[in-house]
């Protein structure tokens, strides 16, 4: 087992942390563009607050407002042609992993020729790219400490992540308390989001570090105690806090280890965002539980997936270790199920939110091959027929 981990991001975490974001913007430039989503940020005063900061370091501000949720091609586009304009400095992003995405984008495509879908269609590795500063106000995506983002184009029904170590932002500030006004659905989405990016490295085909193993499920517990709590009670620092810094970890390559296998879900439920363009944190906590009943139906003849399932149930939620294998990793389907369905009250099928099988086919053969190959080439390889059965599981 051998790896190399390198996280090249600067963390602020705590309350009243952007006092200092003035002075870190002034490191890397005088020319800084904003780009945040649909004016939440003024409506809770984050705003105010990062304009001051900009302001009292004598840093000239530009602004790109209107981010989409799964951030559009169109969108950052219009960041790239200001910053162009205007030889932006350095990219600011306020808000969620939709805002920090974009300005990954933003900052590539600033500094390169090619049209930004064409690089990412193309996964043509980004070369140099413009500073990145986040301000975090949602806690999900873990993109504020991570070298991925994800790129939507609604024109050809397309979701494209792609990575770049040049997509680590330098500094991030993650106040729990900017976190306080996120609703009750948003904060669940998040939490299954974080959850979700956890389980991905969790269950998976190469083995992991014991210690690392522990790590994840430590921060699942922290999930499955403090994602209800916050919802409860929004204004609740501890659960706030607990929830921003799980989020970072939960993606910043600190878990993956020497686990570098793909995602099995992930891609998956990314064909749902761009055909229909749903919350990711939703639609990953609609396909999950059908992808652990999947492979679980389709486990090997040493029944590991069973036996991962076991120690999942078993250390995660508590379940009686005396519990036969098979009972208990049936048991973990059901906690996952209980807890995205009832303590986070999110919709548990695509029928309730409106979307039929007529697409069915088509996102199944994208989602196989958005690795390059024809499968998804997780823990269990899933072809375009498997997905398909999956798709149509989470039905109803």
């Amino acid at each position: 087992m051998s790896f190399v981990y390198d996280i090249p991001t600067k963390v602020f975490f705590g309350e009243g942390q952007v006092e200092n974001l003035g002075a870190q913007l002034s490191v890397y430039g005088s020319r800084i563009l904003l780009v945040y989503g649909g004016g939440s940020i003024k409506k809770t005063g984050v705003y105010d607050k990062i304009v001051a900061q900009i302001k009292g370091a004598v840093l000239e501000l530009y602004e790109l407002s209107g981010i989409e949720p799964n951030p559009k091609v169109e969108s950052v586009r219009r960041g790239i042609e200001i910053c162009k304009k205007n030889k932006i400095d350095v990219c600011l992003a306020a808000g969620g992993g939709s805002a920090m995405d974009a300005s990954k984008f933003i900052a590539a495509g600033a500094c390169s020729d090619e049209d930004i879908w064409t690089i990412v269609s193309k996964k043509i590795p980004v070369t140099k790219a413009l500073p990145i500063v986040t301000v975090l106000t949602i806690s999900a995506t873990g993109s504020e400490m991570d070298p991925t983002a994800v790129l939507s184009n609604m024109q050809t029904n397309e979701k494209s992540p792609m990575s770049s170590p040049l997509f680590f932002p330098k500094a991030s500030f993650c106040d729990p308390t900017f976190t306080y006004s996120v609703g009750a659905n948003q904060t669940a989405c998040g939490s299954a989001d974080i959850l979700s990016h956890l389980m991905e490295v969790y269950f998976n085909r190469n083995q992991n570090l014991f210690m690392l193993d522990r790590c994840m499920e430590g921060m699942m517990k922290t999930v499955i105690k403090y994602a209800p709590l916050a919802m409860k009670e929004p204004d609740n620092y501890e659960a706030r806090a607990n929830l921003m810094w799980t989020s970072s970890w939960a993606i910043n390559g600190f878990t993956s280890g020497c686990n570098k296998a793909p995602w099995s879900c992930h891609p998956v439920e990314h064909q749902l965002s761009a055909y229909y363009d749903i919350t990711h944190g939703l639609g990953l906590a609609i396909v999950t539980p059908r992808w652990m009943r999947y492979v679980l139906a389709n486990d090997d003849e040493q029944g590991s997936r069973a036996q991962k399932f076991y120690e999942f149930a078993v250390n995660v939620f508590g379940i009686d270790p005396s519990t036969g294998k098979n009972q208990a990793a049936e048991m973990a389907v059901e906690k996952v199920e209980e807890f995205f369905y009832s303590k986070l009250g999110l919709k548990k099928s695509l029928s309730e939110i409106g979307i039929g099988r007529e697409h069915f086919s088509d996102m199944a053969k994208k989602a196989a091959e958005c690795g390059g190959g024809n499968c998804v080439n997780g823990w269990q390889k899933l072809y375009a027929a498997d997905i398909e059965k999956i798709y149509e599981a989470c039905l109803n």
